[in-house]
This record gives C-alpha cells, structure tokens and sequence, in this order.
C-alpha cells in the first residue's frame, strides 16, 4: 500500500512536469498507477488538486497551496535521510555501551583512551553493571557481556573470546579448612557466590582428563553482584570463590589466592558483544567491536590466557 510521502512526493513530479506520463517514467511507475495515486491523494484531502485535459495538467488554487506547502516538508524529510545515512556510515555521533564492571575496570580503561585517541568524532558513553541490561528497551548502542553462550532471541551478538574460570581460595583458610580435591568436596565448604550467576546455588564442573561432570550444591556464606568484591573478600580468607581468571590472576601471581581443582574446569562462558537487531551494524558500533576484539587478540593474558607464573 502506498503511504502519504510517495503520494505527495508524485504528486511534485506531476506539478514540475506538468505531465503525469512524465512523471511516471521519472519514478519509474506506469502512468496508470501514477493517475490512481494523485486521485487516491484528491480523496484524501477532499480537494482536487490538479486539472487534467487531454493536452496538459496544471495546478488548481489549491493545488499550488498544497505545493509549497509540501515541498518545504519533503525537502527536510530527504536531508533527514540523508543524515541519518552519513550519520550510519560515519564515525560520528553518540555511541552508548554498556559492560561489566569488573571487566570495564580492567579491560577497558586503556582500550577506551586509545579509541577516543583515533575516533575523537564518536561521543562513547559506557556504562559499567553487572545486571543484564536490555540493550533495546534501555536504548544502548551495544553491550559487551561475559555470560554463558547467547540465548536471547531478540538481539544479534558476536563473540569475541572464551573467559576462563577458575576456583580459588586463600592460602590461610585452606590451612584452616583443608583443600577439595574434587568438586563434591565444595559441599563442605563456605563458598561466595556471584548473586548473578546462572547456575544458582549449583556449580557445575567437567573434569578435563575423564569427561565425567557434575553439579554441586554449595553453601553460600555470602552473595554479591561484583567479582572485585567477592575476589577481595576470598583473599581475606572468607571463603572459597568461583570467578572469571582475569578478575583473580594478580591475586593468584602473588600469592593471596590459590587456584583448585585444576583437572575440573566450568562451563564456558564468553565474552560476546550483543547488539540490537540491526539490518547493518553501525560504523561507529562496528568499529568499537573490532577495536575490543583486536584489544583482546594483542594480549590473550587480558582474558583468556593465564600469566606464565600459575599457567
């Protein structure tokens, strides 16, 4: 069905040609269709705007009224398009992000000085939650996440790399409690939880060597929704934790926490860059994700590689 704007952007090509044949051709319609729309236009206004003879069509009073009037609207209507593609394919303008707070403090500060260095034209803002953010109701650009594989089906994501977890614990309480050496050890255990991990109170393991897996049932001594907070308070002695690697490695280098149960691992989480359901990526948005993968791939001890110390 033809919409309001194509009918009034054919009726100004009747109106400067002074010929609905002419017209037709320079929209590429037949001239049947072209008549049918500026009559359908006619009704809809309630007034006729054109007079047609066998030898040419020109504007009644109303007609020319409508022109000038019109002509002004469908003029901004073809800069604001025009924009909106330059602002598409450019980097330039606002770009809204949103990212885990953890990850934004390690990750992304230099990241972000280096992209603001070669893209000064793009405004970023980031915001830094933990929480799922819903990246089309809340209006961001993007998200960067670190979660298990994608299951939201109304986003598009690529995934940049695999973030390694590990169990850690400090040297003090392992001393006082005694180390687990399997996962079902952890049952005795006061442990910190990630309030925002998706296995709930189960933490679920695959040993590397026999492919045997397993759920555990740990006790939460203590939840929150930051891994900085629970890291910290694991190398104070409160507890043993379950973290992404690049939140704990330093702690681990030197000393204040010890890795476990090594020939067990966790179920592989990602960081994925999601976006809204675009038909094509920004450039902005494009160039941000690539700029984030290549941060990543120069450096696979950022997220996914442990240092040599404890590797």
């Amino acid at each position: 069905m033809t919409g309001q704007i194509e009918r009034i952007r054919l009726f100004l090509e009747v109106a400067e040609r002074g010929s609905f044949a002419a017209a037709a051709r320079a929209l590429g319609i037949s001239r049947s269709v072209a008549t049918r729309q500026i009559s359908e236009l006619e009704t809809s206004l309630g007034v006729q705007l054109l007079v047609r003879t066998t030898r040419k069509v020109s504007l009644t009073a109303a007609g020319a009224l409508y022109r000038d009037r019109t002509r002004t609207l469908v003029d901004d209507l073809a800069r604001t398009d025009d924009f909106v593609l330059r602002q598409q394919q450019t980097l330039t303008g606002s770009l809204r992000v949103s990212a885990p707070l953890s990850l934004g403090m390690r990750l992304l500060p230099d990241a972000i000085s280096r992209f603001r260095l070669l893209y000064d034209r793009v405004d970023l803002g980031l915001d830094l939650s933990d929480r799922f953010v819903d990246i089309v109701s809340e209006d961001y650009d993007m998200a960067l996440r670190i979660s298990g594989p994608p299951s939201d089906k109304s986003t598009i994501w690529r995934k940049i790399c695999v973030v390694p977890r590990v169990v850690v614990a400090a040297p003090d309480y392992l001393q006082q409690r005694g180390t687990p050496a399997t996962p079902a050890d952890l049952a005795d255990h006061g442990c910190l939880a990630y309030s925002y991990y998706a296995g709930g109170p189960a933490w679920l393991f695959e040993n590397a060597n026999t492919g045997e897996t397993g759920a555990v049932s740990v006790r939460s001594t203590f939840s929150c929704n930051n891994g900085d907070l629970i890291a910290g308070l694991a190398a104070r002695g409160e507890g043993i934790a379950l973290l992404p690697l690049f939140i704990v490695s330093r702690a681990i280098e030197n000393g204040q926490l010890v890795p476990l149960l090594a020939d067990w691992k966790s179920p592989e989480i990602w960081l994925t860059a999601y976006f809204p359901p675009y038909d094509h990526l920004p450039a902005k948005v494009a160039t941000f994700t690539s700029f984030i993968e290549d941060v990543v791939a120069a450096d696979p001890t950022l997220l996914n590689e442990p240092p040599d110390a404890f590797g």
